[in-house]
């Protein structure tokens, strides 16, 4: 019963984790990413789909993106949904593919973007220590509704410890890896 709560309580630290890569894919670096398009979403015949879905997404440099709609007609719609999206990249039209410029990024939005990314990291630490605050309630409850010994709550108690630590260190080195290449020129 314990090794199924520390299961538990890791799934939900290894899904914080997810979440957190989630949130770094979407912060821009200076470089062209096809990932800076996955929360833009075009009103395609009355439905909201995701830009990759109606276009193929190249990235001929550094620092541009082509957008190449299989259907020309949605062009104009993704556009729209680019500009009033908040990447702050105008996208240039030219009838067939859209251009999306990245600028390089000045050294007072590289530090915003650095922070951003630790307020990033701050939210998943905190859901991990919660995912173990919850595990050892339940520990402590299956060891009093069940009459198990003391021990078996150390035990799980101190396993749930060590995997919130593991935890708390991947993302600190997934902040540490992302903060290097936001500040990177």
């Amino acid at each position: 019963m314990i090794e199924q709560i520390v299961e538990h309580a890791e799934e939900r630290m290894n899904a914080s984790l997810d979440s957190l890569n989630t949130a770094f894919g979407g912060v821009r670096t200076g470089r062209a990413s096809a990932l800076l398009l996955d929360k833009i979403r075009v009103d395609y015949y009355g439905t909201p789909t995701p830009v990759n879905q109606l276009a193929g997404v190249k990235t001929p440099d550094a620092h541009l993106l082509v957008i190449e709609p299989w259907d020309k007609s949605v062009l104009r719609a993704i556009e729209h949904a680019i500009l009033e999206s908040d990447l702050g990249v105008t996208p240039s039209n030219d009838g067939s593919v859209i251009r999306l410029p990245f600028p390089a990024l000045t050294e007072e939005r590289r530090r915003e973007l650095a922070k951003q990314c630790r307020t990033y990291a701050e939210e998943a630490r905190v859901a991990v220590r919660s995912a173990r605050r919850d595990a050892n309630t339940s520990i402590e409850k299956t060891v009093k509704s069940e009459s198990l010994p003391e021990d078996e709550q150390r035990r799980g108690e101190a396993a749930v410890q060590k995997l919130t630590d593991a935890y708390i260190a991947k993302v600190d080195a997934a902040l540490k890896k992302k903060e290097a290449e936001v500040m990177e020129i």
